[in-house]
């Protein structure tokens, strides 16, 4: 036998060995007929506490006030653009841990986890390399940047071929991991000065940069998830793009200039990523998304006053709240997809989360075969393919649980039902709002839609039941909250 003939058969057993490996690990989800040449590669760009509204223009045009006048992310804006925007596009936690194990293993956050620790173990769970996998063994997966604090399983365990390894916050810099810093942001400067690899950005991107060239040449399939350090605490920017903010003047919000340089500087290594893809001749192969682990920040270190002290507003005007909130500060993020037969400039109005990646990965890569029960997202193909009639979501809504902040959420159609807790875990009281068109939370609509609060509540409270989440009580003499002024100091 020939070494060529030799190698091929080698290479079949090993995808037949593949097979057989998946199909004993998900028993609920039969392996289809592949083709391994037909799957798109697909890279995913997480960026670390961005708000909705932190891009210089607005993931909603029909609320301008959502883009600063002060930051500069023409990269972001141009993958808008040529791509598509989902303006109620949601993290699935407030909070970076949730939101990472969420994403990949493609459940809510109530199922899997609402805070750092958890006892889900990811690598005992479908993840999304391990879906891609089976819809097309040839992919090879990759995880560059921070993994999260807490993930229990490594990237090599929930099927990575590379990866920088369980990664955290202290990679990309953290107070007590940069030289002259304190041991908080409180003990020492406000930010920081590094002309090299400032939040690990420059190196970060040239990993990528690698990947993807390694695999183009291999001409290979590839899902690529690329898990940014900026803009997380501490502020590091470069001092050349802090000089530039600071000739700016003041920030149209409370952020500082020197985390407007690091905004920037993250866009850069985004630009980069997308400039290769396309360099390689591989933008009719490749999706790439764009999204949030959670809504940005209510307070920057160097901040020169509280938001409710100060002139400017809020860092996610105009949403109430920011990370670790419920409200739209905390949650609704920049959610954005280019790709082949995504029409670009289209804006997407229904409600779509972090927890649809997997689901939606798996169908670009060829999967159809049911995913198990386990997998709350459901795939977005169909409105990325502009066939929005076939988009169903069979839970009907969005889940948020964090009942160590005392507060769940259900987001079902323009509707948002935000459920107060009290410190056991009961039922305290809640706030019905209509965040489409409008995101700005102010005032409960309860009194004037009794009815449709107490459906959305019962079909909150039924889901945490079924996944197996702290309940709330119901409480009969509740009494909705008082109406809020918007632009005062977010829930943090």
């Amino acid at each position: 036998m020939s070494r060529s003939l030799l190698d091929n058969d080698l290479t079949l057993m090993g995808k037949l060995l593949l097979v057989v490996v998946f199909t004993l690990s998900f028993p609920n989800t039969a392996f289809p007929d592949i083709d391994t040449h037909a799957s798109p590669n697909i890279i995913l760009l997480l960026t670390d506490d961005q708000g909705w509204s932190e891009m210089s223009s607005a993931m909603d045009e029909r609320i301008a006030e959502a883009a600063s006048t002060y930051l500069q992310t023409p990269h972001m804006d141009q993958l808008a653009r040529s791509g598509m925007r989902f303006t109620n596009g949601y993290s699935p936690a407030p909070l970076c841990t949730p939101t990472r194990r969420s994403i990949l293993c493609g459940t809510s956050a109530p199922r899997s986890g609402d805070e750092f620790k958890s006892p889900w173990v990811p690598a005992e769970h479908l993840t999304i390399p391990q879906a891609l996998k089976q819809a097309n063994p040839a992919y090879q997966c990759a995880h560059f940047g921070k993994w999260g604090e807490q993930m229990i399983s490594t990237p090599l365990e929930c099927g990575y071929d590379t990866s920088d390894g369980m990664t955290g916050n202290n990679t990309g810099g953290m107070p007590g991991t940069i030289q002259g810093a304190g041991e908080d942001h409180g003990s020492g400067p406000p930010h920081f000065i590094d002309n090299i690899d400032p939040k690990r950005t420059p190196s970060l991107t040239a990993r990528a940069i690698d990947f993807i060239s390694e695999k183009a040449e291999q001409k290979q399939p590839f899902y690529m998830q690329v898990s940014f350090y900026a803009t997380h605490l501490s502020v590091v920017c470069k001092e050349d793009t802090l000089k530039k903010y600071q000739a700016k003047g003041e920030p149209d919000r409370v952020y500082t200039p020197a985390w407007a340089a690091m905004m920037e500087e993250l866009d850069q290594g985004i630009g980069q990523i997308i400039a290769k893809v396309d360099e390689l001749d591989l933008k009719d192969s490749t999706y790439i998304f764009l999204t949030a682990d959670n809504g940005g920040r209510g307070s920057i270190p160097g901040q020169d006053s509280e938001p409710s002290e100060s002139s400017r507003k809020p860092t996610n005007y105009p949403l109430m709240g920011a990370k670790h909130s419920l409200y739209e500060g905390g949650i609704r993020v920049p959610f954005i997809a280019r790709g082949p037969q995504i029409i670009s400039g289209t804006a997407i109005q229904t409600p779509v989360v972090g927890y649809d990646f997997l689901p939606t990965f798996y169908e670009l890569a060829g999967g159809r075969e049911p995913l198990n029960s386990e997998v709350d997202g459901v795939s977005l193909v169909p409105l990325l393919h502009g066939n929005p009639d076939a988009f169903h979501r069979p839970q009907g809504a969005l889940y948020f649980h964090r009942p160590g902040r005392m507060s769940s959420v259900i987001r079902a159609g323009q509707y948002k039902l935000f459920v107060h807790l009290n410190k056991d875990g009961s039922f305290k009281d809640y706030e019905l709002f209509q965040v489409d068109p409008n995101p700005v939370e102010t005032e409960s609509l309860h009194t004037q839609q009794p009815l449709l609060a107490e459906q959305l509540f019962t079909q909150l409270t039924t889901y945490l039941a079924q996944v197996g989440s702290p309940l709330p009580e119901p409480n009969t003499q509740a009494t909705p909250k008082p109406k809020k002024k918007p632009n005062k100091k977010s829930p943090q």
